[in-house]
């Protein structure tokens, strides 16, 4: 059945990501002015704007520029991108392997501290430890990223200068994961806090209503050790309601990466689409977005199947 679900999932999100390609098609077609005018700059004179045009397919129907692209982005050729001057798929999974790392680890952050904090609060409901973690949840959830990002860097960068302020490695030496690691404790902490807070939230709320379920107290009266129950029984019960969230998170810190990255100077998919825009470079902006969308997408179904293996009352309801 595992293998079944799968497969019709992977069938599922073939429509999903064709309607993925038209949104941002279509967006990047809505923008005003004319690309071919942004591209040729002080040399978009009527007739090259018109070649440009014919050149690039812009003289077409929309309906026709989207199935060319469509056709081109399934062969693999994205296009090129004339502000950087290289193919558009090239730079995009270059550029995204470093937005990944950064997204990953500010993944990670969240999801260990605030499984974490989310389990703790709940065990110790109403306790000093309780409403001190749901304090700093609120105030984490509350704060702008970007203005949080700021903060770190006025005071740890500057003030105390433990870590650097921006970029991915230092410019003189360095290079290895030690360099790398120091450079990614800010922007990782700080893209992490809001996601970290939400799943804090829902952990606790899903351990409080699985710690009041029939078979934790039949746990407990079998004399199995605390430890055991929570961590075991009830975490196991509750991660089920939890791996959404912590999907849809996934997908939050993968499009907060955008504005982070721009704070931080580092060198990812998210910069590189803000400069992107700033130029009007269309192919190199659908192919970020489509990207990232498209790992969006693919999050959710790594979640759905998680989620499916392991709440065993979807399975014998399948199965029956």
């Amino acid at each position: 059945m595992m293998l079944t679900y799968i497969i019709y999932r992977l069938f599922a999100i073939i429509p999903v990501l064709l309607g993925l390609s038209l949104i941002v098609f279509l967006v990047m077609a809505m923008i005003p002015g004319d690309p071919a005018t942004a591209i040729l700059g002080n040399f978009a004179t009527p007739e090259n704007v018109a070649k440009l045009n014919q050149q690039l397919g812009l003289d077409k129907s929309l309906v026709e520029q989207y199935v060319i692209w469509l056709n081109n982005v399934i062969q693999g050729d994205w296009g090129r991108s004339f502000s950087l001057n290289c193919p558009v798929l090239d730079e995009v999974l270059e550029r995204f392997q470093a937005t990944l790392i950064l997204a990953g680890a500010a993944w990670l952050l969240c999801s260990v501290f605030g499984l974490l904090a989310g389990i703790i609060a709940a065990i110790r409901q109403f306790s000093w430890i309780d409403k001190m973690i749901t304090f700093v949840v609120l105030v984490g959830i509350s704060m702008p990223a970007f203005w949080l990002g700021l903060l770190l860097i006025m005071l740890f960068a500057v003030h105390w200068q433990w870590f650097p302020a921006s970029g991915m490695y230092a410019i003189y030496g360095g290079g290895d994961i030690g360099d790398l690691l120091t450079h990614l404790v800010l922007p990782a902490f700080t893209l992490s806090i809001v996601a970290m807070g939400v799943v804090a939230r829902l952990t606790r709320s899903a351990m409080l209503e699985v710690l009041r379920l029939d078979f934790i107290r039949t746990a407990r009266a079998k004399g199995l050790k605390e430890r055991r129950v929570i961590f075991l029984h009830a975490f196991k019960a509750a991660l089920v309601n939890v791996i959404p969230i912590m999907a849809i998170q996934a997908g939050f810190v993968l499009g907060g990466a955008v504005y982070i990255e721009t704070v931080f100077q580092w060198p990812g998919i998210g910069r590189m689409l803000v400069n992107a825009i700033a130029s009007r470079d269309i192919l190199l902006v659908q192919g970020g977005v489509l990207i990232v969308a498209s790992t969006y997408v693919l999050f959710n179904l790594c979640a759905d199947i998680a989620q499916y293996a392991l709440d065993s009352r979807l399975s014998s309801r399948s199965q029956n």
